[in-house]
């Protein structure tokens, strides 16, 4: 998993809003909502952006990104890249 989301935990936190009435308020389907929230689909930035907006979180609280490689790693296409990540927060985390 590469991008994790706490829309679960958010809407829970808002007056126990559902899947729909998020839907609804940002503009898609209900189904959106629930693959976004399952990480089956990663939304669009603007879709991010509406989420986090509608939850009263910032953009950085509702989504992350968690690694789910390390070290290396060669795609399909032939491209090599180098993941690690030497876990300190402070820094940034280094990529």
């Amino acid at each position: 998993m590469a991008l994790a989301n706490n829309i679960r935990h958010y809407r829970f936190h808002n007056g126990e809003m559902t899947q729909k009435e998020l839907a609804e308020l940002i503009g898609v389907s209900r189904q959106t909502v629930n693959a976004i929230e399952c990480n089956k689909s990663s939304p669009s930035l603007e879709a991010a952006f509406r989420i986090a907006h509608v939850l009263g979180a910032a953009i950085e609280d509702v989504f992350f990104y968690e690694p789910d490689i390390e070290g290396e790693h060669e795609f399909a296409d032939g491209a090599i890249i180098d993941v690690s990540w030497d876990g300190d927060d402070d820094s940034g985390g280094n990529l």
